[in-house]
């Protein structure tokens, strides 16, 4: 289970910096758009490696095909 994290800089002249890790696919544009909101003008986005990433799923599938037949 990954740990999802969120991270504010808040520079002298008011500046924010926001870093999201944790959260795959574009979900994390969801967890903080309330946030940004409050913050104030968003004025650049970078996205990361993480943003592109698709959420792995996993999937276990056994056939067993027996056949007397051929006995």
């Amino acid at each position: 289970m990954n740990m999802e994290t969120l991270e504010f800089i808040i520079y002298p002249d008011g500046r924010v910096k926001e870093t999201v890790t944790g959260i795959i696919g574009s979900s994390c544009q969801e967890v903080t758009a309330a946030i940004e909101a409050q913050l104030g003008r968003v004025v650049s986005n970078e996205k990361t490696s993480q943003y592109y990433a698709q959420p792995v799923t996993q999937s276990t599938e056994a056939k067993n095909q027996a056949s007397f037949s051929d006995w």
